[in-house]
């Protein structure tokens, strides 16, 4: 197992990442006990994914937010953008804090 882990992370290493930080708060969030004061607002999510990407060595291509959106629907003008990135080759890596930042559904996030 720790072979495959390994390798896993070799293969990363060799690939050029061109990285979207993607952060995203709701207002149905905000009223989560899960999510109380700042320990997940857009600032925090930001600072701890640029932690990440500098201590990986990646090329941080942009950051995507989308404030005061909810994650039940893809409707989100940032969201959009970074896909719209994505198809244009400008970025191969996508990082957020947790799956539920990109959507609540998980089945349509993946």
């Amino acid at each position: 197992m720790q072979e495959l882990y390994n390798n896993y992370f070799n293969i990363l290493n060799d690939e050029i990442w061109k990285v979207a930080i993607y952060a995203r708060l709701s207002r149905e969030d905000e009223k989560d006990d899960k999510y109380n004061g700042q320990s997940e607002s857009i600032e925090n999510q930001i600072k701890y994914l640029k932690s990440i990407v500098t201590k990986k060595g990646w090329r941080l291509v942009d950051i995507y937010k989308d404030d005061g959106y909810t994650g039940t629907n893809f409707d989100r003008p940032d969201f959009k953008r970074m896909l719209t990135d994505i198809d244009e080759k400008k970025i191969n890596l996508v990082i957020t804090k947790d799956l539920s930042r990109l959507g609540r559904d998980y089945i349509e996030t993946r």
